[in-house]
């Protein structure tokens, strides 16, 4: 499949359905399968390990308060949570880590009409994460040299951080204004993003596998 929408709508039904079932193997699986289609779009495997070390700290916690602290002490449950939690984060990742925020991005406007504002503006906010990011280090560094040291807990350096934001969105909403985001506008595509036969064979046999795999071990 190689639709971003369809791959997104894909995991949005999975990660519902999961929520309201508490079986074990069906997470597992579901797990599995979506760690071989990261491998199989050859994504590093240190990116891979690292995203699974960060999962376990809300997943330990989790099972730590479920199996030692709850009413029933459910060792089982317990595990149930902890798959689901790394079910959402295995399926988004099979998004994410395969999918440009660009294509995803044109593909919404295209495929599932979307407002081209409404899109491009969300990339233009995560393409924003960087500068912010920036922003944040050379406001730590002012602090320094005035002799303030702003912790990452300082709500002084969140607010100068936000107000520097606030003036980028302004000159973003201008600049899109400019290059014709309007709503109700028509607009060309510089890229054609289509669904094809087979994106769609892929989508409904994906979410068959998905149910008999649920029913089948439920």
């Amino acid at each position: 499949m190689h639709n971003p929408s369809l791959k997104l709508f894909l995991v949005i039904i999975v990660a519902l359905e999961i929520t309201f079932t508490t079986r074990l193997y069906p997470n597992i699986i579901i797990i599995a399968l979506a760690l071989a289609y990261l491998l199989y779009h050859h994504v590093q495997l240190r990116h891979l390990t690292w995203l699974l070390l960060i999962t376990a700290i809300p997943a330990l916690a989790i099972f730590t308060t479920i199996a030692f602290f709850s009413p029933q002490h459910s060792v089982y449950f317990g595990l149930v949570l902890v798959t689901r939690i790394y079910v959402y984060v295995t399926a988004g990742s099979a998004v994410s880590l395969t999918t440009s925020p660009l294509q995803l991005a044109r593909s919404l406007e295209q495929n599932c009409h979307l407002p081209s504002k409404f899109a491009y503006g969300v990339l233009a906010a995560l393409n924003l994460l960087p500068k912010i990011q920036q922003e944040v280090k050379t406001i730590r560094i002012a602090g320094q040299l005035r002799g303030v040291t702003l912790h990452w807990w300082s709500p002084t350096l969140y607010f100068k951080a936000i107000l520097a934001a606030s003036q980028w969105a302004d000159q973003l909403a201008q600049a899109m204004e400019s290059h014709g985001f309007v709503e109700g506008a028509s607009r060309t595509a510089v890229r054609t993003i289509v669904i094809t036969k087979q994106d769609w064979f892929s989508f409904i046999g994906s979410l068959v596998l998905v149910q008999i795999i649920v029913i089948a071990l439920s």
